[in-house]
Formats: C-alpha cells, structure tokens, sequence
C-alpha cells in the first residue's frame, strides 16, 4: 500500500507554474530523494503534501485518503506526515526539550511525563541526551538540526519529509546530521527527501526523483539514474554536479 499518492499536482504562484501536473507515489518504508536545480518546485511540493500551500489542482492522499477529505483533519495530517526544513524553526525562548514536546502534548493531548519519556529516548538515539534542557542558542548549527529531526520525529509520524537539512549546515556538521538520517533509514522510516547531496542520495535512497521546471522528469533507482540518466537535461544537471566535485 502506498503511504502517499499524489496525482496531477498543480500549483502556481502567481502566473509561474511551480508544479506541473506531478505524479508520484510513496510506498511503506521507502525512501524517495527529491534532486534537481534550485527553483524546479522540490521544496513546494514537500509543502503541497502536507497542506502548508495550497495548490490549484491534484489530489494527494496518505493511506487512500485525500488530506482535504473532512475526516482528515489538519492536526491528523501533522501527526502523520512529520517535516524538516532547512532552517531549524526552533523556538529560542524554549528549552530541548520544550521544543520537542510541544506539539505531542497540544496534539495527543495525553500526560506530559510520557511525551518527555519519548523525547529522552529520542535526544539519546541522536547523541543529545545531555543538552534536554539546554536553549537552541547553546547548541552547533548540526546540534539544531538533529533537534529539529527529533521534534519532527516525537510525533511518531509514519512519513518523514525532509527539505534540504543540511543546506545551512558548515560541511564538517553534515556528515553527522545524514548519519542520523540513514540510520532513521534503517529503521525503516519511510521518507520523502530534498537533497542536493548527490552522493547521500545514491546511498540512502530507494529511487531518484529529477525535477525540472515543476515536472518530474525522470525517476529511477539511484545506480541507474546516476549512471545512465536517460533524458539529455538530467545528464546535463548531473554532469554539472559532477564538474563541482559533488557526486
């Protein structure tokens, strides 16, 4: 069974067309990268899919069901489909371990003690257990991230989206942060990943997904799509990852 299916996804801003009609479905423990040039509508549709931004046309469901359908509400569909972004969104004034239960708590509305019980757990998975009642401002740049993974993950979502998690991060903080990722992996979380590390993606992902122009252009096994790309644009976007000494 799909985890997620989207169909004929359309969005615009304004008069640019963002998405074009995509088409893409998400199995049960798979993990699918999301790569192409900056601009080519990766980041929007990860938002699309969790009704952060509204799109014009297209169905998306999680488990069959569309998210605008009435018994799926906005606060199910967080629970169940978990995000990261780039920038941390960490609230300052919150300590760790604040951070982390706050939404558990507003959402499964159940005792305190056991969302913090999770959040330890979690803080000890990603090698953080010490800094619970540390603030955000205390913490690396890497520390941040993995924070903002394990806030997204206290939840227990079935899918976690990741929209380029390492892109603000110093290059000797990524290689701590995408460990953590491919442990989550794994684990068998089934994930939705924008990336631009070529060779992260090659490792970790079940298929490749190439963007351009809000289509997806071509998908594929990351050792086919990596090696014998099949359209002229996606061996001219991975050639230029290639001369930047980046796959």
């Amino acid at each position: 069974m799909h985890r997620i299916e989207i169909e004929h996804l359309t969005k615009h801003y304004g008069e640019k067309l963002v998405l074009d009609d995509v088409n893409l479905a998400l199995a049960n423990h798979e993990v699918v990268c999301l790569i192409g040039a900056s601009g080519s509508g990766k980041s929007t549709l990860l938002r699309c899919i969790n009704d952060l931004v509204e799109f014009d046309a297209g169905t998306v469901r999680i488990d069959g069901v569309s998210i605008h359908d009435p018994q799926f509400a906005r606060s199910e569909l967080y629970k169940r489909v978990g995000i990261v972004f780039q920038a941390y969104n960490l609230f300052p004034h919150m300590t760790v371990l604040d951070n982390i239960t706050l939404a558990p708590r507003r959402v499964h509305r159940t005792p305190r003690v056991e969302h913090e019980a999770y959040a330890h757990e979690l803080l000890s998975l990603f090698g953080l257990d010490g800094y619970a009642r540390s603030y955000p401002e205390q913490l690396s740049g890497g520390q941040q991230q993995r924070v903002a993974i394990i806030r997204a993950m206290a939840n227990r979502p079935d899918v976690l989206m990741l929209d380029e998690v390492t892109a603000a991060l110093d290059p000797e903080l990524i290689g701590g942060v995408l460990a953590v990722i491919k442990d989550l992996r794994k684990q068998g979380m089934t994930m939705l990943i924008v990336t631009h590390e070529m060779s992260f993606a090659r490792d970790v992902a079940d298929r490749v997904c190439f963007l351009d122009g809000g289509r997806i252009l071509e998908e594929a096994p990351p050792e086919t799509l990596f090696s014998k790309p099949e359209h002229q644009r996606t061996r001219q976007f991975l050639q230029r990852i290639i001369e930047a000494g980046r796959l």
